[in-house]
This record gives structure tokens, sequence and C-alpha cells, in this order.
């Protein structure tokens, strides 16, 4: 049989920096890049306990200056988008270090796209839009989930109708990225296990994507590999250093791996209840995975399969079938494991916002690449099984 011919963008990732102590070099990595004076977007909690001072005194060491911004919030918004970009330009600075997870590094994305590009966030929803790079940019994360740190996408709420904006772009991409472990010893439960079922669904929906390929399904499937094995033990002991080593190694590979291959509705699903109010988007997203893989197996039941030899499961003797059920029963008692909520209604989700939340996420740019066709009665069939 013939393979149809397929044409796959490969993205350029950003210089990655992985491992116990990279943090120490955020300084010497913006002087590389020509940086004087940084801006660094974080949120009040890292500011409140001193780590985004940490960060400044080791960009200070490196002969340079650096400003804090602490006004990302969760799921950010255009207006923490434009109080940042108003500290960069009144600061005088000329270069971003976001400090974070995937809400500061996006809200430190949204400032560098306006600082370079101009106009309001607003106008850069969409794919390619961002037609210039943004000013030196290093990320710095504190979480192991989003890929925010090194993907070429950013997700902003407008704040004006509380929809989650994607800006998709190769100028979007930050110029390094670092992922110290030390820096997510300090990270709850609760946050660990959201961000590390958000690492899990980008590889899943990466794996089976419209645009998978050689490269995304190998990086996928050693970050599902790499979660399955790390994931518990990261929310049971989070000083367990080896742990959150494997969890910033597999959220890094998920993230390379969606950035070549596209997500699916999970996300497209999810970024609804994060925007509208306020629910924590790797919750949302654990909430979905197993409903969207029920959704999609039909489409791709093979490669499901494989998703469940790389959760661990002997699949030996089982049907394509009968493994991707365990996948998906897998995915659920890892969720139950580390405490992720069994559905969106106990959150505050009420039915009455999903025929407009299933409207909104058929417009999302995730939901083409999902790998089965989706129509908006489906999206309201996922959001009512997800209550």
């Amino acid at each position: 049989m013939t393979m149809p011919l397929t044409v796959t963008r490969f993205l350029m990732p950003p210089i990655t920096l992985i491992g116990c102590g990279a943090a120490k070099g955020v300084g010497d990595n913006l002087k590389t890049l020509g940086a004087k004076k940084a801006l660094i977007v974080t949120d009040k909690g890292l500011a409140k306990i001193g780590v985004a001072d940490t960060i400044k005194q080791y960009i200070e060491q490196a002969g340079l200056q650096a400003v804090i911004y602490d006004g990302a919030e969760p799921n950010p918004t255009d207006q923490n988008v434009a109080d940042g970009l108003k500290a960069y330009q009144q600061n005088g600075c000329d270069s971003i270090v976001s400090l974070g997870g995937g809400s500061s590094h996006d809200c430190g994305k949204g400032v560098g796209i306006v600082a370079t590009n101009g106009g309001t966030i607003q106008d850069y929803k969409g794919i390619d839009t961002v037609t210039k790079p943004m000013p030196p940019f290093v990320a710095l994360n504190t979480t192991a989930g989003t890929g925010s740190e090194m993907t070429p996408a950013a997700v902003i709420t407008n704040t004006s109708n509380h929809v989650k904006m994607v800006v998709w772009s190769i100028n979007v991409s930050p110029n390094v990225s670092i992922n110290d472990p030390e820096l997510m010893t300090g990270m709850p439960p609760a946050l660990t296990a959201a961000t590390g079922m958000d690492a899990l669904t980008h590889a899943i929906e990466a794996y089976v994507a419209a645009f998978a390929n050689p490269k995304s399904d190998a990086l996928a499937l050693q970050a599902i590999k790499l979660i399955a094995k790390y994931l518990q033990k990261a929310v049971a002991n989070g000083q367990d250093i080896e742990a959150r080593t494997g969890m910033a190694y597999a959220e890094y590979l998920a993230g390379e791996a969606f950035s070549s291959a596209g997500l699916g509705i999970a996300h497209s699903l999810a970024h609804q209840p994060g925007s509208f109010i306020g629910l924590p988007h790797g919750v949302c997203n654990a909430i979905f995975l197993p409903l969207v893989c029920e959704f999609n197996m039909i489409a791709c039941v093979e490669k499901y399969a494989d998703v469940a030899e790389a959760m661990g499961i002997d699949t030996t003797g089982m049907t394509e079938r009968a493994a991707a059920v365990a996948a998906i029963e897998a995915i659920k008692t890892l969720s139950a494991d580390i405490g992720i909520p069994a559905g969106l209604s106990e959150l505050g989700m009420k039915e009455k916002d999903i025929p407009e939340m299933a409207e909104w996420a058929m417009k999302e740019v995730c939901t083409p690449t999902n790998p089965r066709v989706t129509r908006v009665q489906d999206m309201i069939e996922l959001y009512k099984r997800a209550l």
C-alpha cells in the first residue's frame, strides 16, 4: 500500500537546559542573547516566597539588570499582558524572563509579542499571525506540565468574552528554556498532579493527532513512559529529585511532540471551563482525556493500544481494542490515584453553559487536528459526560 504524501512542518525548538542547578545560568544565557535589562514575568506566589528575587539575583550576578512583574494570573488575561507590557516599557527593558508554569510563560509571551509587533494581544489570535520575533526570551520553568517554556504557542483569556485565544507561531518560541527540578520540589501535590496530567494529555493527543509523524510519535511515547513511571512518585513526595527530573524531561518531550503534531479536542474542551469559570487547565484536561480517547478510538485504535504498552500494561494476547480500553482505564486509575476530581460539576461547571462552550470549542485551533472529525453535538455530549 502506498502511503499518501504528507508535509510535516518541524518547528525549531529553543535551546533547552534540563537538570539540577540549571536555573543559575539564567543571567549568562541572557547575556549571550545580548540582553541588558530583563523583565521577570511571574505570579504573586513565586514572588511572595522569594523565588523571583533569587532569579533576579542570578541575573544581576551576571552583570545585568532585572525588574519583577508578578501579575501573571492562572489562565492569564489580555489585561495581564497589557500590564506586563507597561512594566516592560516603563522600566526600559530589552528582554523577558518568564518564571513559573504555563500561566507565567504565556503571559510573558504575550508581553513579548506586543513589545515587538505592536497593537494588542487580541490582534494575534490564530496561526502564523506574529511576524516579528519577540525580544530575547528565557523561559524558566517551575512546573512539569504545560510545555509552554518551549512551545510556539501562547494561550491568553480575552476578558471581553471570557474565551481563550490561542496564538501559534514560530516567533512565539522562547530562545532558551530552562527546566530545573530543584525549582519544582516546592510544588504542592495537587499542582503536581494537575500539571502532570496536562503533560500526559499533550503526549497522548500528539501521538494520535492528524499531523503525527515519526518524530512526534517517538517523543510522545517516551513522554508517556516517563509520566507513567514518575508522576505518582512526584505527587507522593515532592522532594524526590529523580521523579522531578523524570517529569521535567517528560513534559519537555510532550511539548516538543505536540509542537510538531498538534493536539486534539481534549484541549479544545478543556480551554472553555478554564476561561469561563477559571478552572485549572491540567485538571480539565485530566477529566476530558479518557472521554476523548473513547470518542476517538474508532479512528486510531492501534495507537491507543501503543499507549497501553507505553503505560506499562502487558498487552500480550490482547486485541488492539482490548489494549486500547486498558489504556483508557489506566488513565482513569492514574487520575484517581493522584486526586484528580471525577467530574467538572464538583468544580462548579453548570450544564447551562455547555452549548456556548461547545460552540467555542469547535473554533479552537486544536480541533482540526483531532483524529476523528467532530461536530458541535459531539462536543455537547462530551461536556455532559464530563460533568
